[in-house]
């Protein structure tokens, strides 16, 4: 008996063993390759706003074939690029990853910085400072990151976007390379953080001289201007003008324009989406991206920057807007096509989001009787300068409102051995009086604040006590910083128009389907790495998205 209890021990622990074994050399099973899409002030509606006349490659085919979450917000103040970029691709806030706007005014200094600077690298690609740029400002890693860690840096990571920050953001500081435009030269460029010279397909292709070619076709309607339903009249009061023309309309003889303009005018127009995917297509062909001899995972993180410069220019009931859209459609219809014949259908992981939203032009509002304005940011500020030097005898104590925030001369109140305590409850009260502000408070004060619950989380995640200022301030709905003359639109507030975006996935490990349930941008990046079984960037506070990551 003893010797068949024994044998059978040692039976069950064989096979114990021998499944336990077959169970950790079984392959993980992952995509060839992730494709992180971001279109640069896609408010979440244009989902559906133009859904009738998308074809069904694109949009249609996101929605169709992936998952997509239909409440997705941004949880901090202020709404920017390259803090959109960068808390999609970190998972973190600006309290945490450091990206406190597109520029900051660095505390300990009282200097402007620009969100990706960098004075010790040069540019590669073209003879200017365009290339001075690099991650280093960026406090904590990437999924991009986490992914060549995990691989041993074998997986490739390629960031690709008109912008710097929109590419090198993303990208993170592991990245094989980063991409994006000089309008100078109309020619992609990088950084020596990443590259001593460019690849020898990045010159060829910058040969092709493509801007060029497209912007000489011009810009007109993708179907007969009369046919845009979704739009106000061509040539409105709330559009900007191309510089050289005489009114806003369409079409846009970008063939003569870009004469006058340069080459950056490309930006401004859908041509730009073109160029950037076309970029994108010989990255994936010439890098040889998801076919990774080591089997390894690659990541392509793309930007789409043109829809945020023509959204800029022409706000959001433009003829120009909804044609941007439409040609889009047809782009990302072509683009997942190809990545079916090159990558193979279901393959491959596609999200496509925002970094941003917009506003309504506040006149547009106005115009049709709704509550909406302007908020005067030059005028407070001076108010502000005007009360405090009443109060301390000193002058120019604020020196900046950016990003909604107030920025102190700490320097002079060091040297003047002022109380910066007393400033707040100084100005405090005087912002709370001004026309448009809803709420004010000292970001020390801000998680006990009188202010909605929601929020009070968006402005304490918002704040870097390096990067951002003392006090945050809260417009009123329909409002941001301008005036009546300003034209077009623009973003950084809390309101749903700003912060509500779209998040789709589709391809590996998507079924289809919807969810309402609120989320947030920065549940991107831990789904990313529930979905390839690596690590969550080092500063993640988001969730995986159970709805996609917990299937049976």
């Amino acid at each position: 008996m003893k010797k068949f209890k024994y044998f059978l021990s040692l039976s069950l622990s064989v096979c114990s063993l021998s499944g336990f074994s077959q169970t950790v050399q079984e392959k993980i099973a992952r995509p060839k390759l992730v494709v992180g899409i971001v279109v640069d002030q896609m408010r979440y509606d244009y989902l559906y706003r133009y859904f009738d006349r998308y074809e069904s490659g694109g949009f249609k085919r996101l929605l169709k074939e992936g998952f997509s979450f239909e409440n997705t917000y941004i949880n901090y103040i202020p709404t920017y690029t390259a803090i959109g970029h960068a808390t999609l691709y970190t998972g973190s806030v600006p309290a945490i990853h450091g990206i406190a706007g597109n520029d900051w005014i660095t505390q300990a200094t009282g200097e402007e910085t620009y969100c990706t600077s960098d004075e010790t690298v040069t540019t590669v690609g073209a003879a200017n400072n365009s290339g001075k740029m690099s991650p280093q400002n960026m406090l904590t890693s990437t999924i991009t990151d986490e992914l060549r860690l995990a691989t041993n840096f074998k997986s490739k990571v390629i960031g690709i976007a008109l912008k710097d920050r929109s590419s090198i953001l993303p990208a993170g500081h592991f990245a094989n390379a980063a991409y994006w435009y000089d309008g100078e030269t109309g020619s992609f460029i990088s950084s020596s953080f990443y590259m001593k010279e460019l690849p020898e397909w990045v010159n060829k292709f910058n040969a092709l001289k493509q801007p060029e070619k497209l912007l000489q076709q011009d810009w007109h309607t993708l179907y007969p201007i009369n046919t845009y339903k979704q739009s106000i009249e061509d040539n409105n009061d709330y559009e900007n003008k191309f510089r050289g023309t005489d009114a806003p309309v369409m079409p846009v003889l970008t063939s003569r324009l870009m004469k006058e303009n340069g080459l950056g005018l490309i930006r401004s127009t859908p041509y730009g989406n073109t160029f950037t995917l076309n970029f994108a297509i010989e990255a994936i062909q010439k890098e040889a991206l998801g076919k990774n001899p080591a089997g390894a995972t690659d990541f392509l993180a793309l930007s789409l920057s043109s829809p945020d410069y023509i959204g800029h220019q022409f706000a959001l009931n433009a003829i120009e807007i909804e044609d941007n859209y439409l040609r889009l459609d047809k782009d990302l219809s072509a683009f997942f096509s190809y990545l079916d014949k090159t990558i193979g259908k279901g393959q491959y992981t596609v999200f496509l989001s925002a970094d941003h939203g917009a506003a309504h032009n506040p006149q547009f509002m106005l115009d049709r009787k709704a509550n909406a304005g302007y908020f005067d940011s030059r005028a407070t500020q001076r108010g502000l300068n005007e009360l405090l030097k009443k109060k301390t005898g000193i002058d120019s104590l604020v020196i900046s409102l950016s990003n909604y925030q107030v920025h102190f001369n700490k320097k002079r109140i060091a040297e003047k051995t002022l109380n910066e305590q007393e400033l707040i409850a100084i100005a405090v009260p005087y912002l709370q009086q001004r026309e448009g502000i809803s709420f004010v408070t000292s970001m020390e004060a801000a998680g006990n604040a009188a202010i909605p619950q929601l929020l009070r989380e968006r402005i304490v995640n918002g704040y870097n006590h390096k990067r951002s200022g003392s006090i945050q301030f809260v417009l009123d709905p329909q409002l941001y910083s301008g005036g009546p003359r300003s034209r077009g639109t623009t973003h950084g507030n809390w309101h749903p128009y700003d912060s509500h975006i779209p998040l789709v996935w589709m391809g590996w490990g998507i079924d289809p389907g919807s969810s309402n349930r609120v989320v947030h941008m920065t549940d991107v990046a831990p789904t990313v790495a529930a979905l390839l079984h690596v690590q969550e960037p080092n500063g993640n506070i988001g969730q995986p998205l159970v709805e996609i990551v917990n299937k049976k």
